[in-house]
């Protein structure tokens, strides 16, 4: 395995940006692997692309497009909270170009679920509220607390996240099952969020299956910030 070159496509949750895969596409980079870590449209530094027409759709045809137009033909792809949704509708229509499906900390959807529909009803009566103070088609971002993130990485995130698109966390993704062929499948559940966590029930149903591999890790939501080592030796493991 420490001989293979394997290439690693990683897409980051809501609010997010490539910037948070920072730290992991470094120590992926420097054991010879090939990474990239787009940042969604309107996201990151694609911020300026934001507006109510991109929704979920945008982000899987985002993630398509990367391994079209960099000529990947094999990937580990994994995918942070609301990313879970993009990889797995990406999965769908690039499942013979997929050695592993990561999921971190992330949702898991099946045919015909919007993350609306999968996450904690309260969670998304408060999405849906704020973006109602916010024109109806953005959601501004919960700030770091939210999330119990490490307190070394709260002014970074603080800083660079922003508002995402109400329309990817509304419209329901739509599989063919494709998806489910790939063999290699990992979910890592974040323990310490602080509150109840919308991601244990995939946690729990992925643990049963014998086809998961499963882990859970003692952190904040965002796995790949506040424990960068384990989530790179994770990643490595999907080869």
């Amino acid at each position: 395995m420490a001989n293979t070159k394997t290439t690693f496509v990683l897409i980051h949750g809501a609010w997010g940006g490539g910037w948070n895969y920072q730290r992991v596409a470094e120590a992926l980079r420097a054991k010879g692997h090939i990474v990239y870590a787009p940042s969604l449209t309107g996201c990151g530094e694609r911020s300026h692309l934001l507006d109510g027409t991109v929704n979920l759709s945008t982000h899987i045809q985002d993630v398509v497009n990367v391994f079209k137009y960099e000529s990947i033909e094999r990937a580990v792809l994994a995918g942070h909270s609301y990313g879970g949704m993009v990889i797995t509708g990406a999965a769908d229509r690039l499942a013979g170009k997929i050695s592993a499906l990561v999921y971190l900390d992330a949702f898991l959807p099946e045919n015909g679920q919007s993350l609306f529909d999968v996450n904690l009803p309260g969670n998304t009566a408060r999405f849906i509220a704020l973006a109602g103070d916010h024109g109806g088609t953005v959601i501004p971002s919960p700030p770091a607390s939210y999330w119990n993130l490490n307190a070394a990485d709260v002014p970074l995130y603080d800083k660079l996240t922003g508002p995402h698109p109400l329309a990817c966390l509304a419209e329901r993704v739509k599989l063919t099952g494709a998806h489910a062929t790939v063999k290699k499948k990992i979910y890592v559940w974040a323990t310490e969020l602080g509150r109840p966590s919308p991601f244990q029930p995939f946690y729990e149903k992925c643990r049963a299956d014998p086809a998961w591999e499963t882990y859970a890790l003692a952190c904040g939501h965002e796995v790949m910030m506040d424990m960068p080592e384990r989530t790179t030796e994770i990643l490595l493991g999907a080869i």
